[in-house]
């Protein structure tokens, strides 16, 4: 099962990543934009999803995903760190929210991380 280090290395891994304290939480940002947090007790991350995917993960695995009142009007959404299959599975979801988050030159740089689904 990941964790917060775990969380924490693989975030920092991806290009033009740094971690920066906000609303006393870790986040992570892809060239000052925030993709990830490390909110509450560390054993969820809150990531970007678009509005429409983001109620079918839920609906279709409500034990690793939900949505948190105070996000519910925006484009993130929360992963259970438990219900993870391995730190492969967190690899995907972080990447997955990097590439909402980061600039076209990034994506342009990085073609292996500008494909969903592609492994990282």
């Amino acid at each position: 099962m990941p964790d917060a280090e775990d969380v924490r290395r693989v975030a920092l891994s991806l290009p033009d990543t740094g971690e920066k304290i906000a609303w006393s939480m870790p986040t992570f940002r892809v060239a000052g934009k925030m993709f990830a947090t490390l909110p509450e007790d560390e054993t969820s991350i809150a990531v970007r999803c678009p509005k429409d995917e983001r109620d079918e993960l839920v609906l279709a695995e409500p034990g690793k995903f939900w949505i948190a009142d105070h996000e519910a009007q925006f484009a993130w959404v929360r992963v259970r760190l438990a219900a993870l299959e391995d730190e492969g599975e967190l690899r995907d979801i972080l990447a997955d929210s990097w590439r909402q988050a980061a600039p076209p030159r990034l994506l342009d740089s990085y073609p292996e991380l500008g494909l969903p689904g592609a492994a990282g």
